[in-house]
């Protein structure tokens, strides 16, 4: 099977791949270009763990077909922040919103996505943002503050547990 050029923009660093007929996004991020925050979780597109930003709407990366990103920016959570954490990134710290931190970074971009769209969403609209991610471990409470927090200024419980 011949392999298809793909050049698209990484977390703002030019790329080109070669990439397999069928080939999803996830498999290049992971192997070719070594950006492993996005998490194999399912592989059938329920759990949100792999999700993405393509042009800045979430997207599963193992649903995504490599090809689709040509020319398109492709953020991940290794592209959030350089050398410190994001205000996003700090809120989950500060909430104890990732226990064991596989769904962790689905969970930041579904929410990046939200409040870059929403700088001041509600309850609801982050509920909704984090729909399509799985968490089995913190309920989701610790998650939605964190959200809520990093778009509105709430005082930190950090320490509070």
């Amino acid at each position: 099977m011949a392999k298809t050029p793909v050049a698209f923009t990484h977390n703002g660093t030019e790329r080109a791949v070669f990439v397999d007929g069928g080939q999803n996004l996830l498999d290049v991020l992971r192997r070719a270009l070594g950006d492993l925050t996005p998490k194999y979780g399912c592989g059938q597109g329920t759990c949100g763990a792999c999700t993405v930003l393509v042009d800045g709407a979430p997207r599963l990366a193992c649903l995504t077909l490599a090809e689709t990103v040509a020319d398109r920016h492709v953020e991940t959570v290794a592209g959030l922040a350089a050398e410190r954490p994001a205000p996003l990134q700090q809120a989950f710290m500060d909430h104890f919103a990732a226990q064991c931190g596989y769904c962790t970074c689905g969970m930041l971009m579904s929410a990046t996505a939200l409040l870059r769209h929403n700088p001041r969403p509600s309850r609801e609209d982050v509920v909704e943002a984090i729909s399509g991610n799985l968490c089995r471990c913190t309920g989701y409470e610790a998650i939605i503050e964190a959200v809520l927090t990093a778009a509105h200024g709430a005082p930190s419980r950090a320490g509070a547990r």
